[in-house]
C-alpha cells in the first residue's frame, strides 16, 4: 500500500510519536509511506529516514496552498490511504481527498474532547476513525460527529525493546537514591501540581528520596511551569525536586526511576504510562480514562483517586517501603507491555485497518 502520514503539528508530544513509529513499523512490513508534515519540526525530523521524493512540506499558515499541495502530492503518487493524526488536519485531509478523487480517508483521534458539529458532513467521508483507546472511542460516539460503525479502537504501541533495562529493573534497584518521575508536557491536566504536593507529603515521612518532573510547558508564556517553580519553592522543596524539561532520551531517564508516576487529571491513552511499564518499573495512577484501560490495579501497578495527593503519596510510599512488591509490580507491567502494547501489533492492527477501507468494509 501507498499510505501517506499526515500531521501539521509543529511541538512532538504523544500523537506524534506514535505517527513516526507507527510509520516506521509499516515501512517495515513493505508498504511504501509517505508524510506530509511541516519542514523544522519534530516531527520532521523523526522522519528522515523515509526514502527521497515521499515527503511533502506543509505550509505553517497557508491552507490554500497546502489543499493544493496535498491533492497533487495524493495524484502524483498513487497513494492509496491518507492518515491524519490531528484534528486541526482533518478537515484539510478530507477535502484533499475528495478533490484527487482517489485514495480513502483514515483518521487517528488521540484526545477526548469533542470534534466540532460543523466538520460531520465533510468527515463523513472517512473510511474509519481510529481511537486510541475506549475511552477516545466512547467519547467520538457521544459526539456523534463520527458515524459510530466507523470507529475502531487500536491501542498506541512502542518499540518496547527501546526501554529494557533487565539489568536496571525495579527489582535490581536498590533501596537507596530513591527517584520518583513523572513524564509529560506541563499543564493543568497532566497534574503535575498534584504529584508535587503528593512529594512534600512524602518528604515529610521520609529522607532520601528525590522527584523529577520530565516535560516542557508548551504555552507561550510557561505559566503553568512558573506555578509548579512557585509551589515548589512554597511547600520547601527545592532541594528534592528538579524540573529538567524535556529530556530527548527517556528510557535512560525511566531506567533511573524507582517508581512512576502519572498524576494526570484526565487522559485518553496515557503513552508515558505504557513506556514506564516496558521499562520495568512499578506505576503509580491517578484512575484517569487511559489508566483504567491500561492499568490493572494491584497487578501492573496502582490506582489511586484522580486530584487526591494524600492518596497518591500513600500509594508512593507503600512501594518505597517495599522492594519486593516494587519488583512483583515492574516484571508484570513490564510483560503486560510487551503483550499488548507493542509496536508490532499497533502496526499490524492498524494495516488491518487500511485493508478493510480498501476492501470498502
Amino acid at each position: 500500500m501507498r499510505i501517506l502520514q499526515l500531521c501539521s503539528v509543529t511541538t512532538f508530544g504523544g500523537g506524534e510519536r506514535h505517527l513516526a513509529d507507527l510509520s516506521h513499523a509499516l515501512a517495515d512490513l513493505g508498504h511504501e509511506v509517505y508524510a506530509a508534515t511541516v519542514p523544522g519540526s519534530p516531527l520532521a525530523a523523526e522522519l528522515t529516514s523515509l526514502s527521497e521524493g515521499r515527503t511533502l512540506a506543509l505550509s505553517r499558515r497557508n491552507y490554500a496552498k497546502n489543499l493544493a499541495g496535498l491533492v497533487q502530492f495524493v495524484r502524483a503518487h498513487g497513494i492509496d490511504i491518507v492518515h491524519a493524526h490531528a484534528a486541526r488536519d482533518y478537515h484539510l485531509a478530507a477535502l484533499s481527498v475528495r478533490l484527487a478523487s482517489r485514495a480513502r480517508l483514515v483518521l487517528t483521534r488521540h484526545a477526548l474532547f469533542p470534534l466540532r458539529g460543523i466538520n460531520k458532513p465533510l468527515l463523513r467521508g472517512a473510511g474509519r476513525v481510529i481511537a486510541v483507546s475506549q475511552a477516545v472511542a466512547e467519547s467520538l460516539r457521544r459526539n456523534g460527529v463520527i458515524d459510530s460503525s466507523k470507529i475502531t479502537v487500536v491501542h498506541n504501541g512502542i518499540d518496547t525493546d527501546r526501554f529494557d533495562r533487565s539489568d536496571t529493573t525495579a527489582g535490581a534497584r536498590g533501596d537507596h537514591a530513591m527517584l520518583v518521575g513523572t513524564v509529560g508536557h506541563l499543564g493543568p491536566i497532566k497534574g503535575q501540581d498534584i504529584f508535587v504536593r503528593a512529594a512534600a507529603l512524602i518528604s515529610a515521612r521520609r529522607r532520601g528520596v528525590h522527584f523529577i518532573v520530565i516535560g516542557e510547558d508548551k504555552s507561550p508564556q510557561m505559566g503553568y511551569r512558573k506555578s509548579l517553580e512557585s509551589l515548589v519553592a512554597e511547600l520547601g522543596l527545592k532541594e528534592i525536586v528538579t524540573m529538567p524539561g524535556w529530556q530527548d532520551d527517556i528510557p535512560a531517564v525511566l531506567s533511573s526511576l524507582t517508581v512512576f508516576v502519572s498524576a494526570a487529571r484526565s487522559e485518553p491513552f496515557g503513552l508515558a504510562m505504557v513506556e514506564a511499564m516496558a521499562a520495568g518499573l512499578p506505576v503509580v495512577a491517578a484512575a484517569s480514562e487511559g489508566a483504567l484501560e491500561i492499568i490493572e490495579d494491584g497487578v501492573t501497578g496502582k490506582l489511586v483517586p484522580v486530584g487526591d495527593p494524600e492518596a497518591l503519596a500513600q500509594a508512593i510510599n507503600e512501594l518505597l517501603d517495599n522492594s519486593i512488591e516494587r519488583s512483583r509490580l515492574g516484571r508484570n507491567a513490564l510483560l503486560a507491555a510487551r503483550e499488548g502494547y507493542s509496536l508490532k501489533r499497533m502496526a499490524s492492527d492498524t494495516e488491518r485497518v487500511y485493508r478493510e477501507v480498501l476492501a470498502g468494509a
